[in-house]
């Protein structure tokens, strides 16, 4: 049902997927360039869709409290923690990383809790995305060519 939505359904579950709900949505990137859809658009809505749920995690680590970072993205104090030793460890350009799965969407909260200016968070978060996106869409590409040659 995702694939017959197209970009839409690209660009939603690629934000979903970066912010409450554990979800991957390079598998629909995945078919739909296996489909022959535009690899420069598909990775571009992927991007943006992902930047975009984690910027809402971002906005929610600045203004949510602990009960809305608990229930709500349901970020245990664990995930929390390590995401904040990581950031501890590597500062801001730990968001690099924020395409991660586990550590990724606390990155992204650890940002917003601990105030990273918002346009370093944004350059980060969508350098990180994008270069995530752009690899498996590369692959993809690649794998195709190797099946269609063989």
């Amino acid at each position: 049902m995702l694939v017959d939505h197209g970009y839409p359904a690209l660009f939603f579950l690629s934000f979903l997927a970066s912010t409450v709900i554990p979800l991957g949505s390079e598998w629909l990137l995945v078919v739909m360039l296996a489909n022959h859809r535009d690899p420069f658009t598909s990775v571009a809505v992927a991007t943006v869709g992902n930047y975009l749920g984690a910027c809402t995690t971002y906005w929610l680590g600045v203004y949510g409290g602990a009960w809305l970072i608990r229930r709500v993205l349901r970020i245990d104090a664990e995930a929390e923690g390590k995401a904040a030793r990581f950031y501890g460890r590597y500062g801001s350009w730990s968001l690099l990383l924020s395409w991660l799965p586990v550590i990724g969407d606390p990155l992204c909260l650890v940002g917003g809790l601990l105030r990273v200016g918002f346009l370093r968070f944004s350059a980060l978060v969508f350098v990180g995305k994008l270069g995530r996106y752009a690899a498996v869409g590369w692959l993809t590409l690649q794998g195709a060519q190797i099946m269609h040659a063989g």
